[in-house]
């Protein structure tokens, strides 16, 4: 009985080593694989919807760099704008979320369209593509130059106590301009889409060319000029 009991211990303490064994060997093949897989993934080019390059992008307004999340850091390059991160637990975070995706997050507004992040998804991927049909452009470079085009310099706040209050101009600091100039132009793009024959995707896409160009008949552009002529007005 002693000898059974331990050759039966045996078997079972050479099970365990083998099965060790395999378990390490299975884990080193595992682990092979994942570092083959991340070095060929650091090679491949990340694209936004798997077209357009991060590359050749460039923010024109040195004020804005910092604020403006496109290639500074491997995570700003999406394939899909779509992080699911919580940008508004910390003051400022907002900074690091990737532009295009702002531009999505700010599309989802009012109760109907709340959360409705991937139907937001496919409005910008298709009036990206409407951008870059129209310019011939990267429609992440257009985008930029919307942004940085419409984001008023100059506004106007409350100073004084209950008895007098006026208005004074001052500043506006680098983050709020891109805040301003992203709701602008999707404020544009929503009201012209409202009871007209074209396509939300369509509205924006015009609405992100003219206020690249500067141009008069872009809502962001004819904001930014009033919200500019009032603090002038209040120096």
């Amino acid at each position: 009985s002693t000898l059974s009991s331990s050759s039966a211990a045996s078997d079972v303490y050479k099970r365990q080593v083998v099965s060790t064994q395999s378990t390490g060997v299975g884990l080193g093949i595992l682990s092979f694989f994942l570092i083959s897989f991340l070095s060929v993934m650091a090679q491949v080019e990340v694209k936004l919807f798997n077209k357009w390059s991060y590359d050749d992008v460039t923010v024109p307004d040195i004020s804005l760099q910092d604020y403006i999340a496109i290639k500074e850091k491997e995570k700003f390059r999406q394939l899909l704008p779509h992080t699911a991160g919580k940008y508004h637990a910390r003051q400022f975070r907002k900074a690091t979320c990737p532009v295009v995706e702002r531009m999505v997050n700010s599309l989802m507004m009012y109760g109907r369209n709340s959360g409705k992040k991937l139907k937001a998804v496919r409005i910008v991927k298709h009036a990206f593509e409407i951008v870059h049909l129209s310019t011939g452009n990267n429609p992440i470079q257009v985008l930029v130059e919307a942004i940085v085009n419409g984001a008023p310099r100059e506004d106007s706040t409350r100073v004084g106590s209950a008895g007098t209050v006026r208005r004074q101009a001052v500043d506006v600091s680098p983050l709020r301009r891109v805040n301003q100039a992203i709701y602008l132009i999707c404020t544009g793009a929503r009201e012209s889409a409202f009871r007209n024959i074209k396509s939300i995707a369509e509205c924006l896409a015009d609405e992100i060319v003219n206020a690249s160009k500067n141009s008069g008949t872009s809502y962001a552009i004819k904001k930014k000029d009033e919200i500019e002529r009032i603090a002038r007005g209040n120096r």
